[in-house]
Formats: C-alpha cells, structure tokens, sequence
C-alpha cells in the first residue's frame, strides 16, 4: 500500500533493489558511506589501470576517438542548449517514493543500454563506433528523468549544471572524484558556480568520460566477444550514473531539508 489509506500496488510494480528510507539518519548516513568510498585514494589498480589507459590511448584509431568525442560534445550540448534532455518534474512527495521511481527508470534505461551495446558489439567497428553517441542519449536522458522523479529539473541553467555535475562525479577518476565532489557540494551550496553554463568546464569533463570508458569500450570491438562485452559494459556504465544520479538526489533533498 502507498501512503496512509493510499492504494494498493502490485508486488510486480515496485521498483527492484528498492532502498527504504526510515528517517533522515538513515539517508544520512548511507550518502556518507557513498562519499566514504568515492573519496577513497586510487589504489593500485587505478595507478594500473591509467597507465594502460594512456598506453591504449596512443593505439586506438582516430575514428574511435572522433567517435567518442563527438558523442560527448553532443550531449554537452545537448544539456546546455536542447529541449530534448528535459523532463517533466514529478510532483513531489516523499524520497521513498522519488527512488521508487528513480529505480524504475535506471531499471528501463540500463536494459535498454545493454540490449544497444550487445547490437552494437555484434556488429564489428562501425556499429561499435555508432554505439558511443547512442550510449551517450540513453544516459542522458536516464538521468534527467531520474532527476524530474525526484521534482526538480527543468530548462533554468542552474538545473542543467545539476545535471553536469552529476555526470562528471559518475565518470571522474579516482584522482578527480574528490574535486567532482566538491564541484556538486558547491553546487547544491549555491557557492563558486559558473555566471553562465557555458563557462562550465566541459573539456575537462569530455576528458574524464573518454579516459574512463575507452579501456572498457576497447574490447566491445573485438571478435566473438564484443556483443557479450558489450552489453555488459553499457548496464555497467550506465548503472553507475543511474546510482551516482539517485545518491545525489538524496544529497540534495537532505540540503533543502525535505522529511524522507
């Protein structure tokens, strides 16, 4: 049942995974154990794995790159400038209710990714280049509407930076997601933004998401393997924002001081 007297809802229509949310302490404390982990120093793996990263950075042909970046300055573009990323604000009620909605929509839009990357990597080289810019909207627009379910979003540019902001924590190294972090606090503080969302540091944040995407994207390329890679690595990837999204949407709701 929703609510005090509310309606009764189907057992197949809650959202999986569905996190409740008891009082303001308990959402406290899990956003803190979240920013615990994303603070955390790179470990050797990370150190590894940028090494390898500049390596194959150096081999990978122009067209994947072009292909990348032209994905990301689309969807820079596309939240700054475009009509299209925008969704409609849910009325807003309770943070239960925001996540039950949130999970639903991370649940659609991470098939839908991994059904794409799947395509895309059984295709060979052409498809899989395709699949970047294709990636890029699914996500996009996962997450403003995860963000409209919680009752904000809109075209003002303040929402937009939001939107930045959280796409650039969820790709950011492990070097950078401590300043990632901030940039959101200031954000949500209302401190240090930027007079216009032009002037947001968008080459930066094309970087991170290509450094973080190209060692996984790699091996959708390959023989035999690319449809099952590449399926697994879109759910991946767009699991971690559709996460990344509803963690700070609670760090937000908590600021404004909204009950749970």
């Amino acid at each position: 049942m929703t609510g005090d007297g509310g309606e009764w809802v189907a057992p197949d229509a809650v959202a999986e995974n569905l996190v409740r949310v008891a009082d303001a302490r308990a959402v406290r404390d899990e956003v803190e154990a979240w920013r615990a982990r994303l603070l955390r120093p790179p470990g050797l793996w990370d150190k590894a794995t940028r090494g390898a990263q500049d390596r194959i950075n150096r081999v990978i042909p122009e067209r994947v790159h072009a292909a990348v970046t032209a994905g990301v300055e689309a969807m820079t573009k596309g939240i700054l400038t475009g009509a299209d990323v925008l969704a409609r604000p849910a009325p807003r009620d309770s943070l239960a209710a925001a996540e039950a909605r949130s999970r639903a929509i991370l649940k659609a839009h991470r098939n839908a990714a991994s059904v794409e990357g799947g395509v895309a990597g059984a295709g060979g080289f052409l498809l899989a280049a395709a699949d970047f810019p294709a990636l890029m909207a699914i996500k996009v627009r996962m997450l403003a509407q995860i963000v409209a379910a919680h009752g904000w979003g809109g075209g003002a540019a303040r929402e937009r930076l939001f939107l930045l902001h959280v796409f650039h924590l969820a790709f950011a190294s492990a070097r950078r997601r401590p300043e990632a972090l901030r940039a959101l606090d200031d954000w949500i503080a209302d401190v240090n933004q930027p007079d216009l969302v032009a002037d947001y540091d968008w080459r930066t944040f094309q970087i991170e998401y290509r450094d973080h995407i190209d060692l996984a994207k790699l091996a959708q390329m390959l023989p035999v393997v690319g449809a099952p890679v590449g399926a697994v690595v879109n759910w991946r990837l767009t699991e971690r924002l559709g996460e990344t999204a509803i963690m700070a949407c609670r760090m937000r709701w908590l600021a404004e001081g909204e009950a749970p």
